[in-house]
């Protein structure tokens, strides 16, 4: 048994991280990563539905059509929407659509244009 303490799972957070080769393995989420490549443990980074890396500012589209509480229509897929703000939580991107007001998204239903 090794006596070094294993970083956590950048994925889940899981405490009971192994080593497998050069690579660190979580056994509760199944993520494998380098421990030399830091790209991976900023917590922060927000992906598209094509795993394209957002930013605030960033236009999007809409890839399916989503339905909003409370409005007699869904918002279409091929919407625009200009200048979104990312933030934590479930749905990740905050943004205004035209017709909708400030709407918050998650970036998973979202590619970027």
């Amino acid at each position: 048994m090794s006596d070094k303490q294993l970083p956590v799972c950048p994925k889940c957070g899981s405490e009971f991280t192994y080593e497998n080769g050069y690579l660190l393995m979580c056994p509760e989420c199944g993520h494998e990563w380098d421990p030399k490549d830091t790209s991976e443990t900023d917590a922060n980074v927000v992906k598209d539905a094509n795993g394209n890396i957002l930013q605030n500012g960033d236009s999007v589209i809409i890839v399916k059509d989503l339905p909003v509480k409370g409005a007699p229509k869904p918002i279409k897929a091929g919407t625009k929407v200009k200048n979104i703000r990312l933030t934590d939580g479930d749905h990740n991107i905050d943004c205004k659509i035209d017709g909708f007001g400030a709407m918050a998204l998650k970036s998973e239903f979202v590619r970027k244009s």
